[in-house]
């Protein structure tokens, strides 16, 4: 009973920002519509809730535990997720400054610096997320949760292939 609770509270936090999302007014007139279907946010946050159920099945984690857990596995998702998405802005920008003829080099060397800064920060907060995880979990438990990440990032790269073949047009080049 105890872990079906948890499935409902766990869904109900992965779905909860969606409906939020979905609660926004209609776009303006002319504005393009979105497209029906689940967003890659809100897909990402059902891997994260389908994730937590694996790893509190996996790890065996206790009931004592899983409160504590479950906030310290969110925020160490979150802080990969920002790190993440701060890296894909400065590729970007990269991207653009090296392909623009007219780009100014010291625009290019402030946002190399900006990457290297951003990997030292991101490990860092990376490894403090760690830290607060081990402070919950004994050691095996912690042994379990690096390969049970290792796993579960196979299978999310294993999903989207799936659905990367399963949007491809069939029969053409």
């Amino acid at each position: 009973m105890k872990k079906l609770t948890r499935l409902g509270l766990v869904v109900l936090c992965a779905l909860a920002p969606a409906s939020a999302f979905a609660q926004r007014e209609p776009p303006a007139r002319g504005a393009p519509l979105e497209q029906p279907g689940v967003s890659p946010t809100e897909i990402q946050r059902m891997f994260d809730a389908y994730a937590l159920l694996q790893a509190q099945d996996q790890l065996k984690i206790s009931d004592d535990q899983y409160s504590q857990f479950l906030a310290r596995f969110k925020a160490l998702q979150d802080v990969r997720r920002k790190a993440l998405l701060e890296r894909t802005r400065i590729v970007l920008d990269l991207r653009r400054l090296t392909t623009d003829a007219q780009a100014d080099e010291g625009q290019i060397k402030d946002r190399l610096k900006a990457l290297l800064e951003l990997d030292a920060r991101s490990g860092v907060d990376v490894r403090k997320a760690y830290d607060a995880i081990d402070q919950v979990l004994d050691v095996r438990q912690q042994g379990k949760f690096r390969v049970f990440e290792e796993l579960m990032e196979r299978r999310k790269l294993e999903l989207v292939s799936r659905a990367r073949q399963a949007i491809r047009p069939r029969g053409g080049l």
